[in-house]
C-alpha cells in the first residue's frame, strides 16, 4: 500500500508498477491497436505512427513513457504532486532513468543532451514548494550519472512558464493547444541553442504540453527535442476522464 510516510513505496509496490506493453507510436508513444511486429516487418517502422503524428507531426523527435498513469503509478505521482512526499521522486526518477536509457538505445540522441523539466507557473510552484518534474529529472540524472553512457546537463531554468493556464482537464485537443499557446518562453536561449534537449515531465496526457514546449524550444534554436515522462495516459483513459467530467457538469447544471 502507498503511504505518506518517509518511505512511500515498499518493494512489493515498486514491483507492482507495470511498464507499458502495447504497440506504441514510434513518435509520440500513443498505443496502437495493431500487431506491431507484423506491421513493422511488412511496412517498416514508419508504419507505426498514430494518426495525429501523421497529420500534424510534433516538433519533438520522440516521446516515451515507462508506465500507464493508473492505479499505483497514479497514487505515487499524487503523493509527490499533491501531498508533499518528496521521497516519492526517487522511485519515479529511477523509472524515468529507464525510459531515457531505452530511448537512447533506440534513437540517435546525442551523448550530452540538455535536460529541461517542464516548468510550473511561479505561483503554483511557490504553493507546492517545488516542481515535481525537476525533482524527478534530477533523481534520474543522479541514477544515470553512475556508469551511464549519456552525460546529461541540467538547464531547468532555460524554459519558463509565463502564463497561468486554466485546467487542461475536459478540454478538447485543439482547446488544449489554444490554452497553452504563449504559456512558455525560453529564458536562456544560449543554454539550448544548437543543442539537443531532453524535455522531462511526470505525465504525458494528450501531448499538448510537450508539443508546445518543443515548438518554443525549437524556435529558440534547439537542434532536436526529446520527451521523457514516467507515466502516460493513453487515449482511452483521457476519453473516459472527459466523459466523467461531462457527466459531473451535467449533474451540476440540472
Amino acid at each position: 500500500m502507498l503511504t505518506t510516510g518517509s518511505s512511500p513505496l515498499c518493494d512489493e509496490c515498486i514491483d507492482g508498477l507495470r511498464a507499458q506493453t502495447a504497440t506504441l507510436c514510434v513518435r509520440c508513444g500513443e498505443a496502437l491497436d495493431i500487431d506491431g511486429l507484423h506491421y513493422e516487418r511488412q511496412f517498416g517502422a514508419e508504419a507505426l505512427l498514430c494518426s495525429p503524428c501523421r497529420l500534424a507531426p510534433p516538433e519533438f523527435e520522440r516521446a516515451a513513457a515507462w508506465g500507464l498513469y493508473e492505479d499505483r503509478m497514479r497514487e505515487l505521482i499524487h503523493l509527490l504532486k499533491y501531498e508533499g512526499v518528496r521521497s516519492a521522486a526517487r522511485p519515479l526518477g529511477n523509472l524515468l532513468a529507464r525510459v531515457i536509457v531505452a530511448m537512447d538505445d533506440g534513437a540517435s540522441m546525442e551523448r550530452e543532451p540538455v535536460v529541461v523539466a517542464v516548468p510550473l507557473f511561479p505561483t503554483k510552484q511557490r504553493q507546492r514548494g517545488y516542481n515535481q518534474s525537476v525533482l524527478i529529472a534530477d533523481e534520474a540524472m543522479d541514477e544515470l550519472r553512475h556508469g551511464g553512457a549519456l552525460e546529461l546537463h541540467p538547464a531547468h531554468s532555460a524554459l519558463r512558464r509565463v502564463r497561468d493556464t486554466e485546467s487542461q482537464f475536459g478540454l478538447t485537443a485543439s482547446g488544449r493547444r489554444r490554452n497553452l499557446r504563449g504559456a512558455f518562453v525560453v529564458a536562456d536561449p544560449v543554454a539550448i541553442a544548437g543543442r539537443e534537449v531532453l524535455l522531462v515531465d511526470d505525465i504525458y496526457t494528450t501531448g499538448a504540453t510537450a508539443r508546445e514546449c518543443a515548438r518554443v524550444l525549437r524556435q529558440a534554436g534547439a537542434q532536436k527535442v526529446w520527451v521523457a515522462t514516467v507515466a502516460r495516459a493513453q487515449r482511452e483513459m483521457v476519453a473516459s476522464w472527459s466523459l466523467q467530467q461531462e457527466r459531473r457538469d451535467t449533474q451540476t447544471w440540472t
